[in-house]
């Protein structure tokens, strides 16, 4: 099977349950930043100081295929088969955060990205997770987005916060604090 199949050579795609639609279309920017996200999360789980978080970020992966599934399925397509997000994924991420705050200091000033690529990697993906968030509500604004989605990313832009964090101590690199600037 050939991976091409020139149908999109018109600007138009499917999505699941076979509707076409623009390219342009906002369920595809919204599915298609959850895909870019899952490249920066590939890059994340590539850095050897994620070793022992490999398994997570594996989880994670696989979530945001299904969320991604999710938000190329329009709503009415009840019949599409598509794998389920559900609210323990969202308390695994919590689950997640809480152990690694857990071994952190308390947060005292705004964290820059930086310090260390790999740190710089989950500040990355963080900032995509809150673009592919803000598709998915602008979405959510014209049509139906499944809720779960919505928190999932909203949850998940979090733990790549305190991921870069934990990464920054486990790399024993300061972390680049913001110095604001004051009018004299």
């Amino acid at each position: 099977m050939k991976i091409y199949t020139k149908t999109g050579d018109q600007g138009k795609t499917s999505l699941l349950g076979g509707e076409r639609v623009p390219k342009s279309h906002l369920r595809i920017d919204a599915y298609g930043t959850v895909d870019e996200l899952n490249s920066f999360v590939g890059l994340l789980r590539d850095q050897e100081i994620n070793q022992s978080r490999s398994e997570i970020l594996k989880e994670i992966q696989d979530r945001l295929f299904t969320i991604g599934a999710d938000l190329a399925t329009p709503a009415g397509k009840d019949k599409v088969k598509k794998p389920d997000l559900l609210p323990e994924d969202i308390e695994l991420l919590e689950k997640e955060m809480d152990h690694m705050e857990d071994e952190l200091p308390p947060l005292k000033a705004f964290i820059l990205p930086g310090g260390h690529q790999a740190v710089s990697f989950a500040h990355l993906a963080r900032t995509v997770c809150r673009r592919a968030e803000r598709r998915a509500v602008e979405l959510g604004f014209e049509e139906e987005v499944n809720s779960l989605v919505i928190q999932y990313l909203n949850r998940l832009s979090d733990y790549f916060f305190v991921l870069g964090r934990k990464m920054a101590q486990d790399l024993q690199v300061e972390e680049v604090t913001w110095s604001p600037r004051l009018k004299k």
